[in-house]
Formats: C-alpha cells, structure tokens, sequence
C-alpha cells in the first residue's frame, strides 16, 4: 500500500504491520521523573522491570503485580543498557565507569570488561548476551562527551566500536569497527545475525555471525534517511529519527527505538511498515509482561506500556 493510515497511537506504512495495530489503544505512563530514561529490561522471575536514569545515576525497578516505583541501585556508574546472561545474572553497561559489569546472584558485582589493549574503554552503552556465554557490547563516547551521562573525559582508544568478551578467558576482542555512534544490540532469534544501530549515522547494520562468534559482514539493514515524518510532526517532510536499541517480536519484524520519530517497525527485508507515536524522544524498548507482549518504552522522562497484539522474540536463545 502506499502512503500511510493513522489509528492514533498507530502508524500503518505496509500492510504487514496490520496485525500489529490490535493492540492497546493508548500509551499507559507508568512513570515520569526521569531526566533521561534507558535501558528497560523485563525480569520475568520477579514480574518487574528495571530500566537507567542515567543522569540521575541511579537505576529504578517498576513491579507489574503493584505497580510501585523503587530505587534499585544508586549510585549506578551512569548506567545505561541492561540485560540478562544465560544463568539469569544482570549485565549493564555503565557509562560512567566506562565498564561492563555482571551482578552476581548475592548481589556481588564483576567487573567484565573495562579495558581493550590496555587502553579505558569510552562508555559502553548496550549488550547482547549469545546462548553459549558470548557478550557483545557497543561502546560509543556518549558519557564521556560530557558530565551529563558520565564524565567528561578524553577518550584513550580514539575510535567507537563494537567488542566480543569471550565465554572461556573473559578476553575482550574487537569484534567491529566502523561506526560513528553505535548503540542498540540484538540477536536474531537464531543467533546467526547479530544487528547494531548506529544513532549517529542513522542506519541499522548487520552482521553474520561465524560459528567462533566472530562477526562478517555489515551491511546497512534499515536507514533512516528518507524516511517520511509522522503526521504529527506538522510541517515536516522527513523523520529526523536516530536510532538507538533494537527488538525482535517472534513474527521476525524488528522495533527500533527511533528518537524524535517514535517506534519503528521493520518487516524482515528492511522495509519500514510501520510506526507507534509516541509524545516523547523515544529512547529504548524492551518486551516484557507474562506473555511476553507489553512492550515497555523508555522515552526523555518516562517509562511507557501497552499490550500489543504481537509478542516478543523469545526470552532465552537457544544456540545453533
């Protein structure tokens, strides 16, 4: 189909994206005093979520069952994206202390990665964990440009890319480079395909993934550039979106986090096919719920819900 159809919190591109709109018929606002909100991830365990307030250096836990608002971890060396390993232990990315940590079941942390050649990494920004143990992380120099998510700081590697820390020896490898901000990670449910965006040059690219997790390839997936703006941005012409984490729903239609233009929904060629508005930048997203079909969404100040008609890629990988 050509042009677009508008169901208010829906923008349908394509019809591949119908199936998606069936859905909640609004944004539900669970929480609104952050300053800069990122980094959601659902803990299916605990019916809770945790997301970054980066700014305020702490990282906040919202519970489904009562709906409370708590402090999990402040101060939080600026963190910004999290996730879970294999054995469900927390993996974050801090900004600040310009590492990747691991938090034990006792609540102990382990220090993963902070250095590469020897030299401080910038402020790594998101990760991916593969089935057998592989974390892949995106380290960009968004907390060291200024002290308003980190510190400023002049970075030693002098470059932004993306590092493999291996299962075995905990080596830190380059794993990608190339990039002028990388940020959002995901797997491909098959974890043959490993897609970063890249927020500065306004793409998502894509790599193959070898059987010794090395990575080949890297061609853009998605751009940004051309993209039609929303109906609600009144006036413009083209989306300004910049594109941060990254999400696979189990149809194999991949969700951006596209700042100042929404959510964007890719079908699997690459297409955009369509878009949730939203009022604020959009900054992260992450499946979650027990059926894994609410999709949280951090954006500027705060932290958004809805229940979608179409459900997350599943939880836990299963390694080829």
């Amino acid at each position: 189909m050509s042009g677009s159809i508008e169901f208010g919190l829906y923008e349908i591109l394509d019809d591949r994206f119908r199936p998606c709109v069936n859905g909640d018929t609004r944004l539900e606002r669970l929480h609104g005093d952050c300053r800069w909100a990122e980094g959601p991830l659902y803990l299916p365990a605990w019916r809770q979520l945790l997301w970054s307030d980066i700014p305020n250096d702490r990282i906040l836990r919202w519970d489904e069952a009562t709906g409370t608002i708590a402090v999990f971890r402040s101060p939080a060396g600026h963190s910004n994206g999290n996730t879970l390993d294999h054995r469900g232990r927390l993996i974050t990315c801090e900004q600040g202390n310009r590492r990747v940590t691991r938090t034990e079941h006792d609540g102990t942390i382990t220090v993963l990665a902070d250095r590469y050649q020897g030299k401080r990494l910038n402020s790594p920004n998101d990760a991916v964990v593969r089935s057998d143990g592989t974390i892949w992380f995106s380290d960009p120099d968004f907390g060291i440009t200024s002290d308003y998510e980190g510190h400023r700081a002049d970075g030693e590697i002098g470059a932004c890319h993306i590092y493999r820390i291996d299962p075995v020896d905990g080596g830190v490898h380059l794993a990608a480079d190339g990039f002028a901000g990388p940020n959002g990670l995901v797997l491909s449910p098959d974890e043959q395909r490993l897609f970063v965006s890249d927020s500065r040059a306004g793409h998502i690219r894509v790599f193959d993934v070898r059987e010794d997790s090395t990575l080949a390839g890297g061609q853009v997936f998605a751009d940004a550039a051309g993209v039609p703006a929303t109906r609600t941005r009144a006036g413009a012409t083209a989306s300004t979106a910049r594109f941060d984490n990254i999400r696979f729903d189990d149809d194999g239609r991949l969700w951006a986090a596209a700042m100042g233009d929404g959510v964007h929904c890719y079908a699997s060629d690459g297409t955009l096919v369509g878009r949730l508005l939203v009022p604020e930048h959009v900054s992260n997203i992450a499946f979650g719920g027990p059926k894994n079909n609410r999709l949280f969404i951090t954006a500027t100040t705060s932290l958004y819900s809805l229940v979608l008609s179409v459900t997350g890629a599943p939880r836990v990988h299963r390694h080829r």
